[in-house]
């Protein structure tokens, strides 16, 4: 049993501030089984996690490809792009395409008319650039910094800074956009191959109608508290509310220029990590994990100086914007900063949280505590987010409480993972490398201290009691636990959870170092038939056949063994222990009684076989930086259906990262990357 007390230095003075008490018993391995393991590897220890069905938040589920072949006729090469954009650009300095432009836009400042239901307008087309549907809630009716000139300095009395990207000194040009996003914020997805779209994405043109500004908040940074952050390099655009759907969105470029946030940075970003956090949205939205999602990347044509591994060596990188879009991009740290500056300021949470609930939570207002409701509706999206992670071995490398969104999507894609070699204390951050803070293991109690800073800042503003805040934290180990327990009984295609069977499964997983996504996805080919029988009948299709002597290892399905040591042979006591292990699963298996083309139908669409690995994100990148797409192009077509077959896919991306692309720089990056 793990038990948690944190404390909050934003709120140190205050003697009312919140305790937790918090058990993630059904989480963890027994004592027994971390010391078997730390006996056998003095570093490492065994954790199993749980799993269950992709969340259907309204932003999940959905793919990032539109199925027509034809739309990747506008990955055109930086030099194709460049003559595209010279008359835009020097023609006269953006000002002609601006003249065409803003003369067509016509946008209330009431912001748009509430549209039709999606019911009877299902074939809207979608609006054109010009005429997207703003409406500027969050700057027109929080408070902005008086101050306007866009300089680094802390800024008081306001949650944002009206501030405009810094046009780069190169030609902006296209290199991938998706046509879902396009139509999820109500633009027509053609729009987006207009010789424009480059220069408004990356910041060198205005988007007509945007208002853009910069957040301010602060953030407790591997759990020490920071101050003053912001969005240094994030400069959103607005919300546009789609006429169809009635969702409203924000636009925003990641790496756009400097903001007041900035602190030493240049408000950069480079392709490298655009292209994984562009890949990864999608990839994420796709395997159904609350995310934020990605409409565009654009290449700046501007060189950037990267120091990757913060050693001296640093280097010019192509620069680029990717164009983020979510509900909204307000984050725990939104709560926190205030709260920090004295009596002046902590009225600054309370407008904060009422601009939530009116625009994201509206149901919560007629609640008899409203802002209690608030944050335990955040604790449980959260919750559940942290079970997505989990289910699928993704870690997010970098989980401060600026990066926490509030509305419980996954944000900032930074030095994040997926497992590989299933390795509980695995980090993908350079950073964390020696205490391993935010590593897969330690995930759910990261993300809890984040919630009680959260719950902190709102106790410091009086919105709410230090007795509910701990009641509604105490409810966050329940979520989390129940929909783990869950999902790892959907993964092994179990009506219930099984704590030892699941227990054990991840300790031979370790012991062998299981690849995570593949040794999931070959137990859906398992027959509920003992091993003779098994063998004498596989599955028409079926990728669980039992291998034979010089491949993998004999006495194991075929997939299952290729997925375990790396796809060598395993030792005969190794095999006989998946073997004992294979036995009690077919038996539970039998036990449900559910006929095994159903089961295994629904395993495989919980257990996905594509994910967006590390060697693969770098195989795009290198071709990218050569100004060749066509490796991006492909694993978007994989990605973007994670959970089907697939049987054309080349096999380099359900496989294992070769041996050379286990390295610093790829399989773990820094928090610059």
């Amino acid at each position: 049993m793990t038990t948690s007390t944190f404390w909050s230095s934003a709120a140190a003075s205050r003697p009312n501030c919140i305790r937790t008490t918090t058990t993630f018993e059904s989480m963890w391995f027994s004592a027994a089984a971390r010391m078997y393991a730390r006996a056998r590897r003095s570093a490492r220890s065994a954790t199993s996690m749980p799993w269950a069905p992709p969340s259907h938040q309204p932003w999940g589920h959905s793919s990032n490809r539109d199925g027509n072949k034809n739309e990747f006729r506008h990955m055109s090469t930086l030099g194709t792009y460049a003559s595209l954009t010279h008359m835009a650009r020097n023609g006269s300095s953006r000002s002609m395409f601006m003249s065409r432009v803003v003369s067509d836009v016509a946008v209330s400042a009431a912001g748009p008319a509430a549209g039709a239901p999606a019911s009877t307008r299902a074939d809207f087309p979608g609006v054109k650039l010009e005429s997207l549907p703003w409406d500027h809630t969050f700057v027109r009716e929080l408070p902005a910094d008086l101050e306007t000139r866009n300089m680094v300095r802390q800024v008081e009395g306001a949650l944002f800074s009206l501030v405009s990207p810094t046009p780069p000194a190169g030609v902006p040009y296209l290199i991938s956009y998706s046509s879902q996003v396009a139509q999820l914020v109500g633009l027509d997805p053609t729009e987006c191959e207009r010789p424009e779209f480059p220069l408004l994405m990356s910041g060198a043109a205005p988007l007509p109608g945007s208002r853009s500004y910069a957040a301010s908040y602060g953030g407790h940074q591997f759990g020490v508290w920071a101050g003053q952050l912001g969005d240094g390099r994030a400069i959103t655009l607005g919300e546009v509310v789609n006429p169809v759907s009635g969702q409203r969105w924000e636009l925003q470029l990641k790496g756009a220029g400097k903001t007041p946030y900035s602190r030493r940075a240049d408000g950069r970003a480079v392709l490298r990590s655009s292209l994984r956090e562009y890949v990864c949205s999608e990839a994420m939205a796709a395997l159904g994990v609350p995310t934020t999602r990605a409409l565009s990347l654009v290449g700046t044509g501007e060189p950037v100086l990267r120091d990757m591994f913060y050693n001296g060596n640093a280097r010019w990188e192509p620069g680029a914007v990717v164009c983020r879009v979510a509900p909204s991009f307000v984050r725990f740290g939104s709560f926190q900063l205030p709260v920090t500056r004295g009596a002046g300021e902590v009225g600054l949470v309370k407008l904060a949280a009422d601009w939530l609930m009116k625009y994201h939570y509206p149901e919560l207002a007629a609640s008899p505590q409203p802002y209690l409701a608030l944050l335990r509706e955040v604790i449980h999206r959260t919750g559940r987010l942290v079970a997505d992670w989990q289910a699928l071995g993704f870690v997010h490398g970098v989980l401060n409480t600026d990066n926490m969104s509030i509305l419980g999507l996954t944000i900032d894609y930074g030095p994040f993972g997926f497992l590989d070699k299933f390795d509980p204390d695995w980090t993908p951050n350079l950073t964390d490398a020696s205490g391993r803070r935010y590593s897969y293991r330690n995930q759910p109690e990261a993300v809890q201290f984040n919630l009680i800073m959260l719950g902190n800042a709102l106790l410091a503003a009086d919105l709410v009691t230090r007795e509910g805040a701990e009641e509604a934290l105490g409810e966050y180990s329940k979520v989390l636990s129940n929909l783990y327990n869950a999902r790892m009984a959907a993964k092994l295609g179990l009506h219930e959870y099984d704590m030892a069977l699941s227990h054990e499964l991840m300790r031979l997983m370790y012991d062998d170092d299981a690849d995570f996504t593949n040794t999931f996805r070959a137990l859906c080919s398992v027959s509920s038939l003992d091993e003779e029988g098994e063998q004498q009948q596989q599955q028409p299709g079926s990728s669980g056949s039992e291998s034979r002597p010089g491949s993998g290892s004999p006495g194991l399905p075929a997939a299952l063994s290729a997925s375990l040591n790396g796809g060598q042979p395993l030792r005969p006591e190794r095999v006989a222990a998946w073997r004992q292990w294979l036995q009690a699963y077919r038996a539970s298996l039998r036990a449900d009684g559910v006929p095994d083309a159903q089961r295994q139908a629904a395993q495989r669409a919980v257990c996905p076989k594509f994910i967006p690995r590390q060697h693969l994100l770098q195989w795009a990148i290198e071709a990218a930086e050569k100004g060749d797409y066509s490796e991006l192009e492909a694993l978007m077509e994989v990605l973007e259906r994670p959970y089907d077959e697939q049987p054309d896919a080349p096999a380099k991306y359900s496989s294992l990262p070769p041996e050379e692309m286990v390295r610093p720089g790829i399989c773990m990056l820094s928090c610059s990357s």
